[in-house]
């Protein structure tokens, strides 16, 4: 490339190492920028930056040459309108292996930017505030950033652009280490990133006017990130990582802490987000077990420790391995019970020093700390894949209670058999459909899961439970189509039933529980899980 006057062209150029002569910076998030400005400076790069971004780079000493004076025209309408001129774009998007595109070039006395450094309104942080005014998130739409930072990406084979502090210091080391010049290779990551980055800023602004609008749009766009390489997916031929949709409010590991263990796996997590689920029903001490997508034992208690040698002894052979998670701290007398089992994952919210030594013997145990306390949204989609695309519903966060509730039989519920009915069925919201819950005490007996007959289900929780099932309830999550499921249950010991209700047969069913002098409570919601 020659040059007749500073940063004029004159001469074609193939693809390939560039070699940056002029940078325009133009940065919201202004963390590092001086450094990255001042590394750039000293390799002799031209700064020419915008408003506040060239303020803050004039006031570390640094010279820079203002937007205006490159283009020749002044921001205009309150800065919405700084960036946005032909001689900028021409600048950027100028293929310079074509002459044409050269003498274009010179023809306008256009100054060729070799490197875009622009980071955008932080539109998401704004429109997640609570009450703020709606003209407030609209100014913080970004047209200039993401426009300068998709031609800069657009021709990348002549220009960088770097959308993200964390790349400062590698854009400068390699710099320097090639006389002021950056890789095709490089380039061509940086663009990949920058175009991932505006997707996510768009895909924000989307999911705003969606949400003012409707809940299930024409078009359903979101932005994930990936947060953390997992050791493999379902199997261990498969790989896997886990991603946090951009802009939410809480993930499963938002505010969680991995303080022992080996690395968490695709199972861990599926399995970890069944149990903070099912946990979050319970205000009082609870402890509960998840053994592949499903609880294999759950309980409450006075204690921690009560909760879980009450819900370890629903079913102790399925709990091995398993995901245990408390909403209590975990002190050194429940930590010595854990360390006599096979726990796969441990989830808290806290853990005493001593119960930490004791669990820490243990070298894969994982062990997790939960300090989030913000809930999860209301309106926040449950989404499930499936082959090229996906089915989107409302989360099923409603529990009913029990005045919403109708009992169908003579026999009414005792207040003891009430509180273990509630308790069962908010239990079965959290197990695989086909769902069967007993339950006593304030704790399950056993468990039926995932079967395609409900009579299936019935019978595998009776012969699950490890205790009496004399003076148990049962929960199921939808109705029973025919008597044989009451009856079983019935036979084992069952003395109250819930469930939704709205089968043909109800009162085929209801009649069993007449019979065998059972108290029968109708829902009227079903709570599938599949």
């Amino acid at each position: 490339m020659a040059t007749a006057e500073p940063g004029r062209m004159t001469a074609t150029t193939a693809p390939g190492e560039v070699r940056i002569r002029r940078a325009l910076l133009s940065v919201s998030d202004k963390r590092g920028v001086v450094d990255f400005a001042r590394g750039l400076a000293d390799m002799g790069v031209e700064l020419v930056a915008s408003g506040g971004t060239a303020a803050e780079l004039e006031r570390a000493g640094l010279k820079v040459r203002a937007v205006e004076d490159y283009t020749g025209f002044p921001e205009i309408l309150d800065g919405r309108v700084k960036t946005l001129n032909p001689k900028i774009y021409a600048g950027l998007l100028a293929v310079r292996s074509k002459p044409e595109h050269v003498a274009t070039l010179s023809e306008h006395e256009i100054e060729p930017i070799d490197l875009v450094c622009v980071n955008l309104y932080p539109f998401e942080r704004v429109s997640s505030r609570r009450g703020v005014e709606e003209a407030e998130v609209i100014e913080n739409i970004d047209i200039g950033g993401p426009t300068l930072i998709r031609a800069a990406a657009k021709n990348h084979a002549f220009a960088a652009v770097v959308v993200k502090p964390e790349s400062y210091d590698a854009v400068i080391e390699e710099m320097r280490e090639s006389d002021g010049r950056l890789s095709a290779q490089t380039r061509e990551i940086l663009a990949m990133e920058a175009f991932g980055y505006t997707a996510r800023y768009d895909a924000a602004i989307s999911r705003w006017f969606c949400e003012k609008e409707e809940s299930f749009p024409a078009l359903y766009v979101r932005a994930y990130e990936k947060v953390l390489d997992l050791a493999y997916g379902e199997n261990p031929h498969q790989r896997a990582a886990y991603y946090v949709q951009a802009g939410a409010r809480t993930d499963l590991l938002s505010m969680v802490s991995k303080l022992h263990g080996r690395e968490l796996s695709f199972n861990n997590l599926l399995d970890l987000d069944s149990g903070r689920a099912l946990l979050d029903e319970f205000e009082l001490p609870a402890a509960v077990i998840v053994k592949h997508n499903n609880p294999c034992g759950v309980a409450v208690g006075a204690t921690p420790v009560e909760a879980f040698d009450r819900a370890f002894a629903t079913d102790p052979m399925s709990a091995f391995g398993g995901i245990y998670c408390f909403n209590r701290p975990v002190d050194a007398v429940l930590a010595e019970r854990l360390s006599k089992v096979f726990v796969e994952l441990l989830f808290a919210p806290g853990y005493d020093d001593d119960a930490l030594e004791i669990l820490t013997h243990k070298p894969n145990i994982r062990i997790l700390r939960d300090q989030e306390r913000r809930s999860v949204p209301f309106g926040e989609h449950d989404m499930k894949r499936v082959r090229g695309g996906m089915l989107i519903q409302d989360r099923d966060c409603e529990s009913e209670s029990r005045e919403e509730m109708r009992v169908v039989t003579t026999a009414r519920p005792t207040e003891e058999q009430w509180g273990d009915l509630l308790f069962a069925w908010r239990v079965c919201k959290h197990v695989r459909s086909n769902a069967i819950v007993m339950a006593k005490g304030l704790a399950t007996l056993g468990i039926g899961a995932g079967q395609m007959s409900r009579v299936d289900s019935v019978r595998i929780a009776v012969e699950k439970a490890q205790s009496p099932l004399e003076g148990s309830v049962l929960a199921s999550d939808a109705f029973f189509p025919f008597a044989d499921g009451p009856e079983a249950a019935i036979a084992a010991g069952v003395k109250a039933i819930i469930q939704p209700g709205g089968s043909q047969r109800d009162q085929e069913v209801i009649d069993a529980c007449e019979k065998a002098g059972v108290a029968m409570v109708f829902t009227g919601r079903r709570h599938f899980r599949h």
